[in-house]
């Protein structure tokens, strides 16, 4: 995996898309985490944990945790010096987090409700279509069908008065070609999903990271 000065033989690669891209459309996924304060704790520890967050996002702590764990949350992680004199060994990491290219990955989203109710509804539905028991298509009407219903008990007996799920109604039912229309929705199916792939030389990719820094 490596020379044997030490280097990497590996490289980071720009993030692939498909068919269904278009320009604009993000191209990657990173999880940096977030906090959750529960309300029904003491003040005193709300604060604690508050003063904790706080202390593992500081400069000193984040600095250390991107160098053993290579996930930068600050651009003073980036730009340090410990950073850079590792930017050799790293594939590529260093120079990708500081160009614009990590603009096209998206940052951590608003977490869904209730992961493990919904995340337990996941692995089954994907089984089925992976062991060809059913079709993709059938495997993921039935887990939508799944996660409506689950999301329908979270609705009605939610504890949180902000943000619960909306489930609608079958009189607010519409149509297939109706959901596809709205901002943001799914593209209907293409008739050729797997054009011919694309390469591109990696000097060339790490050039126009240079360039746009």
């Amino acid at each position: 995996m490596v020379n044997d000065d030490g280097t990497p033989k590996w490289r980071m690669a720009p993030s692939p898309y498909g068919a269904y891209w278009s320009e604009g459309m993000k191209l990657g996924y990173q999880d940096v985490g977030a906090w959750t304060i529960p309300r029904v704790m003491s003040d005193r520890s709300q604060k604690a944990a508050w003063l904790y967050a706080q202390f593992t996002v500081s400069k000193s702590v984040s600095l250390q945790k991107t160098l053993v764990g290579l996930t930068p949350i600050r651009e003073s992680d980036l730009d340090s010096p410990e950073m850079q004199a590792r930017s050799a060994e790293l594939g590529g990491l260093v120079e990708f987090y500081r160009s614009p290219a990590r603009e096209a990955w998206t940052p951590t989203g608003v977490n869904i409700a209730d992961y493990p109710k919904l995340a337990k509804l996941w692995w089954p539905n994907i089984a089925d279509a992976m062991s060809g028991e059913r079709t993709a298509q059938q495997a993921m009407d039935k887990l939508a069908e799944s996660q409506d219903r689950a999301m329908a008990v979270m609705e009605r007996n939610y504890t949180v008065k902000n943000c619960p799920p909306r489930i609608a109604s079958d009189d607010d039912a519409k149509g297939r070609d109706w959901w596809l229309a709205q901002p943001g929705a799914p593209k209907p199916k293409l008739k050729n999903e797997k054009p011919p792939g694309k390469t591109i030389r990696y000097e060339d990719l790490l050039a126009r990271w240079e360039e746009a820094r």
